[in-house]
């Protein structure tokens, strides 16, 4: 059985009909996923993906995350020798029951993806203060 914090987000086989074709380049984004008190983080690697070509979506307890990769080669330049693929990189996700999915924001910077996922208010830990109440006080 795993532990409670690895089953916060399980990766997700099967996309919708919105996830790129298949028989393009597709990549598999290298992600990490940690836990802060307020609820999740994940931050993606998506080089080779501009901000314009970059898209999440959450439909329901699905989050999906889609990069188009664009190298760019100017148009006078005659590729002698590439590594680098063009492709899209794709990720699907379902979430955890405690997440607030309408609460999730995201930023992208230098090639990194970093999602913020909330739980929600009933789900996060909170202290409850206890009030110490005095016993009555005898009287004379």
């Amino acid at each position: 059985m795993m532990p409670e914090s690895e089953q916060l987000l399980q990766p997700r086989v099967v996309g919708n009909s919105d996830t790129p074709d298949r028989t393009e380049n597709v990549f598999t984004p290298a992600l990490d996923i940690y836990e802060t008190p307020d609820g999740l983080v994940l931050e993606a690697d998506l080089p080779g993906v501009s901000g314009n070509n970059l898209r999440v979506n959450v439909q329901g307890k699905v989050l999906e995350i889609f990069g188009k990769v664009c190298w760019p080669v100017p148009s006078d330049a005659r590729p002698i020798y590439e590594e680098v693929r063009v492709g899209d990189f794709f990720r699907s996700f379902i979430l955890p029951e405690e997440i607030d999915a309408d609460a999730i924001t995201a930023e992208f910077q230098n090639g990194l993806l970093r999602l913020v996922l909330p739980k929600q208010k009933r789900a996060r830990p909170r202290r409850i203060e206890v009030k110490v109440v005095q016993p009555d006080q005898p009287t004379d």
